[in-house]
C-alpha cells in the first residue's frame, strides 16, 4: 500500500484496534483525565486527533473512515477558506466525530494580545454554531513569529468554557505523541512547534521513532507501541487521487527544507 494512502490509514486504525486499542477523540482523552482510576489507567487508547489545514474535503474521507469502523476522532478547523468549510463541517458532526477550533489568533493579530483574544472569542461563537466546542488547538504557523499558546500567558480559555488544549493539557508523561508532520511520523527535527521536545529525547531512546506508516504498522503488530498515544494526522495529506498525492509529496518537500532552517 502507497504510504499516506486512504487504504493505509484505514489499515492502521484496523491494526490498533485488533490490538485492543480504543480510538477516541480529544474530549474523550479529557473527560475520562478528569475522573482517572485503575480501571482507566490501564486501558489501551490512542487519541485521533487532525488538524484540518487545508482540503476539507480529504477530512471528511479519513471522518468516514472512522465512522465505519466505530472510532470518533477529533477535526481542529482554522477560519480561512482553505479549511473553514460549512458543509464539510457538519457532515463530520453528523459522524459523530468532535470538532474545535484550530486557532491562530497571535499570527492573525500581529501578536496584539487583547486583539487576538477578541478576535479568539468570535470565531469560537463562529463554530459552536455547529458544534458545542470544548476543545481547542494552536495552528503551528512555522513562518509566524507568534505562538499562538502565547494568548494563554495573559488569559485563560477555561473562563470560555474550553475544557483542554491537546499542547497544554495531555500528561505526555502518560502519552506518546505522533505526529505525520513534514509528510513522516519522525519529522520532529524539522517541525517549528509540533513537537513536544522535553520527551522526545526519552522517546528516541526506547525506539519509539518511526519514519514511515508501513514501519510504524509493523510496530503496531509487534506490540511496540505504548498502551496511550495521540496521533496527530494532516488529512490533506492522506489520500487516493494519484494527482493530489503526488503534489502533496513535492510541495511537502520544499516545505521541509524550509522548517528545518527555521527549526535551526
Amino acid at each position: 500500500m502507497k504510504d499516506f494512502s486512504l487504504d493505509i490509514y484505514r489499515e492502521l486504525l484496523e491494526s490498533l484496534q485488533r490490538k485492543r486499542y480504543e480510538l477516541i477523540s480529544y474530549s474523550d482523552y479529557v473527560k475520562a483525565k478528569g475522573q482517572e482510576d485503575e480501571k482507566t489507567n490501564e486501558r489501551k487508547f490512542v487519541i485521533l486527533r487532525h488538524d484540518v489545514d487545508a482540503r476539507p474535503e480529504n477530512s471528511l474521507r479519513t471522518a468516514q473512515i472512522e465512522h465505519a469502523i466505530g472510532a470518533r476522532a477529533t477535526y481542529y478547523f482554522r477560519v480561512g477558506k482553505e479549511s473553514n468549510n460549512p458543509s464539510v463541517i457538519k457532515a463530520i458532526v453528523q459522524l459523530g466525530h468532535e470538532i474545535g477550533y484550530h486557532y491562530e489568533d497571535m499570527s492573525l493579530c500581529g501578536g496584539d494580545v487583547d486583539e487576538a483574544l477578541e478576535h479568539f472569542q468570535t470565531w469560537l461563537d463562529y463554530f459552536r454554531q455547529y458544534y458545542s466546542v470544548e476543545t481547542i488547538c494552536m495552528h503551528g504557523a512555522p513562518t509566524s513569529r507568534w505562538d499562538g499558546k502565547d494568548l494563554w500567558k495573559k488569559y485563560d480559555y477555561k473562563t470560555l468554557g474550553v475544557k483542554g488544549e491537546p499542547y497544554l493539557d495531555t500528561d505526555f508523561s502518560d502519552v506518546f505523541y505522533l505526529t505525520d508532520t513534514g509528510r513522516c511520523w519522525d519529522g520532529c527535527k524539522v517541525s517549528v512547534r509540533d513537537k513536544i521536545p522535553q520527551y522526545q529525547d526519552e522517546w528516541t531512546k526506547r525506539g519509539w521513532t518511526w519514519h514511515t506508516t508501513t514501519e510504524l504498522l509493523e510496530a503496531v503488530k509487534a506490540d511496540r507501541l505504548p498502551p496511550h498515544v495521540m496521533i496527530t494526522t494532516h488529512p490533506q495529506r492522506w489520500t487516493n487521487n494519484n494527482g493530489q498525492w503526488w503534489r502533496e509529496l513535492i510541495l511537502q518537500t520544499a516545505k521541509n527544507v524550509v522548517k528545518r532552517m527555521i527549526a535551526r
